[in-house]
């Protein structure tokens, strides 16, 4: 697990000073403590970089990057890790290969030349993201995983290409303008973003699933970006419409699930677990504990406010697996004290402060000497977990069922979740066009956050909101989603691709996941995300999924065995740090933050928001008569404000370049 980044010049005379490539790595330190690599190739106009957290082939410098292919055709620079490589290695040793490393990455220099690209991405499992250079072709290729649980980002330049596994990388290239696009502020301000996009303007991401082919030729760079995988559910008439299967399917997801859980249990350092109380992360902790000979240690966050604790069910999880078990309690304090070094790691603004506990938690996890954890993300998404999830099945999938009984299903489901309305389920429903059309409703999961374009509409500086004018964040969104993947599924089908596309990847995958993780040198596995065991999941009917109202149905069963009898049938309940407004300490520690970021000089320097509207919106949270899921929503509109404003001090009004050149003389890191 690692960091990336390069440069792809249009002009192959054109070459970097080796020294910003050391710099673009030496920035993201923190996602590569253990040692740093660069290469260039003479009169080829390219050039990587590439910081390294050593957890497989820990021999010396032996798997160190960039790798460079021995008949010096391919260059490689890895981020993630490859399950299964061992296997796959044997295969092409008897076939004739010959490997100078014991590292999963090395896979890629053997298996490019004998498939190619598009023939050597199905033998790659796991979470990644490359770059890949292929000086016969003159191609420069950049490569995500299948659920985007690796980020990888690029930009161009009047020069060429510039890429990096963070936005701060790019950004420590001289060359590379930083600036707030219009549209990468209203996304940040309503949460969910343009798939493919960055608040930035210019800068994209690789989207999950998919290659960026950059191919030189006279000295003009052609990019196209091209998929490789996609969330293919069978349409509807073919799902399975009676139990007669239902066995098959539970045993089906406990086979692979375990499978899942013993390739990432490969390392060679140890593999611990994260444990809130949710099946998620006890089902991964159970098969971790029976896998393995010696007791997983376990990490859970607790929080002082009882509504939103989980750890008694994570200590019973604990004592069952005799897992060695690290509870980290926080109080309201700790979250907004570290609110802007969060935010320097997620390069995003963030509706909830669970990413600072996230944040905290990684730390603690590599103080008492642990590099990599497995997690329970992508159960909900696979096996239909969010509260969303369940809404959309009663309004739109439920036919069968007499109105009344829907109804009742709904009104239990609004109940249970009272504490998270205004955020993982809408105040009041919001009506999207644009998804209305391209798949008959608006998902209940993005709903929330469009509902927050009414504030973003007044939040924008007036030069901003002028060139905004009839803007449609919903179109912009929906336009990203291929329609072939939802034409003629079943609705909970399409509700959960969607969340997959927008909300996993931007939000849970990284300042949930990856970039929270990484700040502090700390890889993170979620075993649900394995494509093998997502495939199946797809095939499992939406009956089996939610079934009598008790989401994630299929999966419990497959994990009655192991989780404790209150978890096996306890409804989903939502991970979330307590929102600001429900402790005076926190609301008075935000509001710190907000006297430093959201007074009117700071406001008006950014020119990015409207300093008036900022005061009438914490006016409105205010108010008296504030119903609490209004205060809800406001709470997380209030964090993506502070949000952009950290952000434009973090990437915009500081030197970046200097930062990191200043950064890598700290390391001793020299070209």
């Amino acid at each position: 697990m690692c960091g990336i980044a390069g440069v792809f010049y249009n002009q192959p005379k054109h070459m970097i000073e080796p020294q910003v490539l050391v710099n673009m790595a030496a920035i993201m330190h923190h996602r590569g403590p253990d040692g740093f690599g660069y290469k260039t190739i003479a009169e080829q106009g390219v050039g990587f970089s590439h910081a390294r957290l050593s957890i497989i082939d820990l021999v010396g410098d032996r798997g160190r990057q960039p790798f460079l292919s021995d008949d010096k055709r391919l260059m490689l620079a890895h981020n993630g890790e490859f399950y299964d490589f061992k296997r796959i290695r044997a295969q092409l040793t008897a076939e004739g290969a010959r490997f100078n490393t014991k590292s999963d990455s090395e896979i890629i220099m053997q298996l490019y030349p004998r498939f190619g690209m598009q023939g050597m991405l199905p033998h790659l499992r796991g979470e990644f993201a490359f770059s890949l250079y292929d000086q016969e072709e003159d191609t420069l290729f950049l490569v995500r995983d299948r659920f985007g649980v690796k980020p990888l980002y690029y930009t161009q330049t009047d020069k060429g290409i510039v890429f990096g596994s963070e936005l701060k990388t790019i950004f420590a290239h001289p060359e590379v303008p930083r600036q707030f696009s219009d549209e990468g502020v209203y996304h940040q301000l309503i949460q969910t973003m343009v798939p493919g996009t960055t608040a930035f303007e210019g800068i994209r991401q690789v989207m999950p699933g998919h290659v960026v082919s950059v191919k030189r030729v006279n000295g003009k760079l052609h990019i196209e970006e091209s998929k490789y995988w996609d969330m293919e559910f069978p349409l509807e008439h073919e799902h399975d419409k009676d139990d007669k299967r239902a066995d098959e399917y539970v045993e089906g997801v406990r086979r692979e699930l375990l499978e899942a859980v013993q390739h990432r249990l490969t390392a060679d350092v140890p593999v611990g677990c994260y444990l809130s109380g949710g099946i998620d992360s006890c089902s991964i902790l159970g098969l971790s504990a029976a896998a393995s000979q010696e007791p997983v240690k376990a990490f859970t966050i607790g929080f002082d406010s009882a509504a939103y604790d989980e750890t008694p069910i994570a200590r019973e999880m604990a004592e069952a697996t005799d897992a060695d078990h690290h509870v980290m309690t926080l109080d309201s304090n700790d979250l907004y004290d570290h609110f802007e070094t969060t935010l320097w790691h997620t390069e995003r603004t963030i509706y909830n402060t669970l990413g600072v506990a996230k944040y905290l938690m990684s730390q603690q996890v590599r103080d008492v000497g642990y590099k990599v954890v497995m997690t329970g993300e992508g159960a909900d998404e696979l096996f239909a977990g969010y509260p969303s999830f369940r809404k959309d099945l009663f309004m739109y999938g439920l036919d069968h069922l007499p109105p009344e009984e829907r109804a009742n299903w709904q009104a239990m489901l609004e109940k249970n979740n009272k504490l998270f309305k205004g955020a993982m389920l809408a105040r009041e429903e919001f009506v999207s066009d644009a998804f209305v059309a391209k798949m008959g409703f608006t998902p209940s999961c993005l709903q929330p956050w469009l509902s927050c374009s009414g504030f973003a509409d007044k939040l924008l500086a007036k030069d901003r909101r002028q060139r905004m004018q009839g803007y449609d964040a919903g179109k912009a969104i929906a336009d990203t989603l291929d329609a072939d993947m939802l034409a003629e599924r079943h609705p909970l089908d399409k509700a959960q691709y969607v969340w997959t596309k927008t909300m996993l990847e931007g939000q849970i995958l990284t300042w949930g996941g990856d970039r929270v993780d990484m700040a502090n040198s700390m890889e993170a596995r979620p075993a649900f995300l394995d494509h093998k065991l997502a495939e199946y999941a797809f095939k499992i009917p939406p009956h089996l999924r939610i079934r009598e109202n008790k989401e994630k149905w299929v999966l419990r069963e497959a994990m009655k065995g192991l989780l404790p009898e209150t978890l096996y049938k306890r409804e989903k309940f939502a991970f979330m740090a307590p929102p600001a407004h429900t402790d005076p300490k926190k609301w008075a520690a935000m509001r710190a933050l907000a006297k430093k970021y959201l007074n009117k000089e700071s406001v008006e320097e950014a020119g990015l928001l409207d300093h008036d509207e900022v005061n009438a919106l914490f006016a409105l949270h205010d108010a008296d008569d504030a119903p609490a899921e209004l205060q809800v929503q406001l709470d997380a509109v209030i964090n993506h404000m502070l949000g952009v404003q950290i952000l434009h001090k973090q990437f915009v009004a500081t030197d970046l370049p200097a930062k990191a050149a200043a950064r890598a003389d700290e390391l001793g890191w020299h070209a």
